[in-house]
């Protein structure tokens, strides 16, 4: 089965930063590409980030460019994104999702994703 679990998430204020983590199990993570996606009430859920199956291409939407950055440890199964100079808007339900494929043509489909993480920016 399948799984992956968000965890890292809380209150921050503006300015400030956090990491979440992706713990995943049930399949060969090191073959496919992943993405963090997030949500605010009301919305779809926006990409925002996505890394090669070999953490060697990356990729964001504009909104968090230059302020996030998405990493992976195969050896650990687990993905990762760094916040920093978290604004307000960032405010959403963060999740991680696996890709069908291994490369940038795929990571902005999901074929599985966790339970998401919630992150408040407020001071």
């Amino acid at each position: 089965e399948v799984q992956l679990v968000e965890s890292g998430g809380g209150l921050v204020q503006p300015g400030g930063s956090l990491r979440l983590s992706c713990a995943t199990s049930g399949f060969t993570f090191s073959r496919y590409a992943m993405s963090w996606l997030r949500e605010v009430p009301g919305n779809g859920p926006e990409w925002i980030s996505g890394i090669s199956s070999d953490g060697s291409s990356t990729d964001y939407d504009d909104s968090v460019k230059g302020r996030f950055t998405i990493s992976r440890d195969n050896a650990k199964d687990t993905l990762y994104l760094q916040m920093n100079s978290l604004k307000a808007e960032d405010t959403a339900v963060y999740t991680c999702a696996k890709a069908p494929g291994a490369g940038r043509s795929s990571w902005r489909i999901r074929d599985a994703w966790g339970q998401g993480t919630q992150i408040t920016v407020s001071s």
